[in-house]
């Protein structure tokens, strides 16, 4: 490891020659000493220009990917390489500080000291190595820590569509993560958009939460280069928390089907034959170098917490698909819910997570999450005769189950500490005890007799109840006036 920035390192140069430019995607020839894969490429004429390999055509040609804009570019144009990697930054120093792809402070500060620099090609570790305990990871998110308890080192997807609210939920992670946990938090932004930076990072400083985490963009009017890369930059310095400082580091991907789509572009370019419904043909694998490196090892944890962006809601597209099969959870964003106001918008009975399972988050609480999952799929079986006959037409006993359907939705919603200056309401965390407590004493019908906007946004079922009594005496001071 060195200290100066891998640009500066002095080792023995090789020369070559551009021979074609096409778009993010250039062609160069050596004649001696052909650069190994993953070698960056730099050009003496173009300072700002930076290339990495991606494959060898043949004994003296290489195909690079560009990581920055190709602009005055130009075939015979001279290009040099010393045979080292793209490298990211790690140590205790990056902490508060926001980079790009190539470890460049973009925080307008100087730039760090007493940095070590890595190669982010780092492989994945072995099992040996690896945790075999599963524990569950609080987020203090009743809705989640209920139906789709998280895996402390596992890795969980936010699926939805544009606006569902994926990246407010990750920023509250971040929010409760450093207020619970005391962990390192590292924001990955992947192809999103500058403004979500520059907006989390004042969010972040005002949370006074800046000191515990590091962000990284590859913005998303980046070359694909830089958006691949992105990604594996951000692992590695997670990698150093937990495998050198032995900490838990909470990893925020948003967004992870970017990564997918910078893959995708740049195997176009690259002149590699499409496969299903044009993505690369090296998907999976892309996929499973990049997820692999997020575990749960004997000194520390990663716990990954990814946004994925479903193209038209569909979820058989390839991205979505490749990218369920490495999830210990997934939290499913309903644009329906959103629209209701239901706000976090997940939609409880699409999320599943490996850890409801009662030899884990133990029988009480499976039994409890099993019987919300139960009342809410039986409202939704009923909402198609509820809009048709009406609801007087349903039996007594149907019209319980669906009081308590609509008073658990209600109860499952929350205001967070990340929307407060938007909603006006002051965040809450609620820890797993209290989530399954209030869930309990809805579905014991405690709650039948109270009107539903008590149990709407609020935190513990106390507060639900403070607010009934309020809305109860607010009642009788209207009958005594009339």
């Amino acid at each position: 490891m060195d200290n100066k920035h891998p640009s500066t390192a002095s080792e023995a140069t090789f020369q070559g020659h551009v021979v074609a430019i096409r778009g993010s995607v250039v062609d160069v020839f050596f004649p001696e000493h052909l650069p190994e894969i993953h070698t960056l490429l730099h050009c003496p004429d173009l300072e700002n220009i930076i290339l990495e390999v991606a494959s060898q055509l043949d004994a003296s040609h290489v195909r690079a990917m560009a990581l920055t804009p190709t602009q005055g570019l130009a075939r015979q144009m001279v290009v040099t390489h010393n045979g080292t990697p793209l490298q990211a930054p790690v140590g205790h120093a990056i902490l508060s500080r926001m980079f790009d792809v190539f470890g460049n402070p973009i925080d307008r500060k100087p730039p760090a000291e007493n940095l070590q620099w890595r190669s982010v090609h780092q492989p994945s570790p072995p099992l040996s190595q690896r945790s075999t305990e599963p524990e569950v990871f609080e987020t203090g998110i009743k809705v989640i820590d209920v139906l789709t308890p998280l895996e402390r080192g596992g890795k969980t997807g936010l699926f939805g569509g544009a606006g569902v609210g994926k990246t407010v939920l990750l920023t509250e992670m971040i929010h409760n993560m450093v207020h619970q946990h005391e962990g390192v938090s590292l924001f990955c932004g992947i192809g999103e958009r500058c403004r979500e930076g520059e907006e989390l990072y004042r969010d972040m400083q005002q949370a006074g939460v800046l000191d515990n985490m590091a962000m990284i963009f590859g913005q998303m009017n980046e070359p694909p280069g830089s958006r691949f890369r992105v990604g594996h930059a951000a692992l590695t310095m997670a990698e150093y928390f937990r495998d050198d400082e032995h900490r838990d580091v909470l990893l925020l991907i948003d967004n992870i089907f970017r990564f997918i789509q910078a893959g995708s572009e740049i195997s176009g370019l690259m002149g590699q034959m499409p496969s299903r419904l044009g993505y690369q043909p090296t998907l999976s694998t892309e996929l499973s170098q990049l997820q692999e490196r997020i575990a749960n090892t004997e000194t520390g944890a990663i716990t990954s917490i990814q946004a994925v962006y479903v193209p038209a809601d569909d979820f058989t597209d390839p991205a979505a698909v490749h990218t369920f099969s490495h999830l210990s959870a997934s939290v499913v964003l309903s644009r329906k819910r959103a629209s209701e106001g239901l706000y976090p918008a997940i939609d409880p009975l699409q999320s599943n997570s490996k850890m409801a399972n009662p030899s884990i988050v133990g029988h009480h609480h499976d039994a409890i999450a099993r019987q919300v999952r139960q009342t809410l799929a039986q409202y939704e079986e009923m909402k198609d005769i509820i809009a048709m006959l009406g609801l007087e037409q349903l039996s007594q006993k149907d019209r319980a189950i669906v009081s308590k359907a609509r008073r658990l939705e209600r109860f499952l919603t929350q205001p967070f500490f990340t929307t407060e200056q938007f909603s006006g309401m002051s965040g809450k965390l609620v820890n797993r005890e209290q989530a399954l407590e209030g869930c309990q004493q809805i579905l014991a019908g405690e709650f039948d007799d109270c009107p539903e906007q008590a149990l709407y946004m609020v935190g513990t079922i106390e507060e639900a109840r403070e607010k009934w009594q309020t809305i109860q005496e607010k009642q009788q001071g209207g009958d005594d006036e009339t």
